[in-house]
């Protein structure tokens, strides 16, 4: 009876692999040689990542190294450390520690604690990535993560990037393998591999939002509402990705289509601003409210290096300042950027 036991939960094991191999060559997360950097808490979520990509390197041909931080906020802290490094040395991986108190960080440039978490390991992460010549860097993100992330950006208004939730991959190197994986399925996993992981305790006090999320809202709307509201909620992110990229495309298109000039050194105006980029006005007064905002953000991202701090508001007003096309108009949505509407065009200089 004992043996069957095992056998089903190691069969159970062998098929969450399989899954993630299934995930990652879905979206593309790794090729053959690719060296990667797995963020390591000692969570369930990341030791669960940690060894399934380790059970996985030589079908996927990949080198593994650890990055793990030591936020020295809970007590726990340096024997969930202690943990990380036991646990990569049985498994022969290289890690790579460091030690940061995020709260006196936080203070200092005046940021939530959390923000600062994440800032710090994203930047540690880079650092280990560059010292061992990686291309990838794994982060134990899951669907249950997803669908909390969702939540928490309808509650605060967002758009239909908002639904997408967390990329599956980001820049072609942050990759998430465990995205499609329930926190249920990683808590069985660990338990079948005999893993033990640290269980971070401030993930129980209801202080964050996504904390309060995570503990109130979603077992209410699962009692209440949909035992299965958190696939429900995943397959909005999916369609929402799928048609996200779909406009984005369009947009891409149009603005080729508009584009007059695209240039950093053009002078055509008397102020001699620096013109970036030039586009047709007539053309794109033409086009429906919703592809001339996904144009407005691409050519932003585009001759700016990023959109964000521009939000829906400064988007609608160029919008309005391009249709009533009287005189001469501009717009600075932020520092550092200006939009020109004049003789039929719309300028974005600098």
């Amino acid at each position: 009876m004992h043996s069957d036991h095992r056998r089903n939960s190691e069969a159970k094991c062998d098929d969450l692999e399989n899954r993630v191999l299934d995930t990652i060559k879905k979206y593309n997360m790794l090729e053959s040689g690719d060296k990667v950097v797995v963020g390591v808490s000692g969570g369930p979520d990341s030791m669960t990542l940690l060894n399934i990509l380790y059970n996985l390197k030589e079908k996927l041909n990949i080198t593994i190294y650890v990055a793990h931080i030591n936020h020295m906020i809970r007590k726990e802290a340096d024997s969930e450390t202690e943990y990380v490094i036991n646990s990569c040395g049985k498994l022969g991986i290289e890690v790579f520690v460091k030690k940061t108190h995020v709260e006196d960080e936080a203070k200092k440039i005046r940021i939530g604690t959390e923000e600062a978490g994440r800032n710090i390991r994203y930047k540690f992460f880079d650092e280990v990535a560059q010292k061992t010549e990686s291309n990838k860097i794994a982060t134990a993100h899951n669907s249950n993560d997803n669908a909390e992330t969702v939540l928490m950006n309808i509650i605060r208004g967002t758009s239909i990037s908002g639904l997408k939730g967390i990329e599956k991959v980001r820049d072609n190197k942050f990759i998430r393998p465990l995205i499609e994986t329930s926190r249920e399925e990683i808590e069985k996993y660990c338990e079948a591999k005999n893993l033990q992981p640290m269980y971070d305790k401030s993930n129980k006090e209801n202080i964050y939002t996504r904390n309060k999320i995570r503990n109130l809202l979603i077992p209410y709307l699962q009692k209440e509402f949909n035992p299965n509201i958190i696939h429900g909620i995943n397959r909005l992110s999916e369609l929402a990705t799928a048609e996200d990229e779909f406009l984005n495309k369009i947009a891409k298109k149009e603005y080729n289509r508009l584009l007059i000039k695209e240039t950093a050194h053009c002078m055509e105006n008397q102020d001699k601003d620096k013109i970036k980029a030039i586009l047709d006005l007539k053309e794109f007064n033409k086009l429906d409210k919703v592809v001339k905002s996904r144009i407005l953000l691409y050519a932003i991202s585009n001759v700016y290096g990023n959109s964000s701090g521009i939000e829906k508001i400064h988007i609608d007003d160029i919008i309005k300042m391009c249709s009533n096309n009287i005189g001469n108009k501009y717009m600075t949505p932020k520092a550092g950027i200006k939009i020109y509407v004049k003789k039929g065009k719309i300028f974005f200089m600098v």
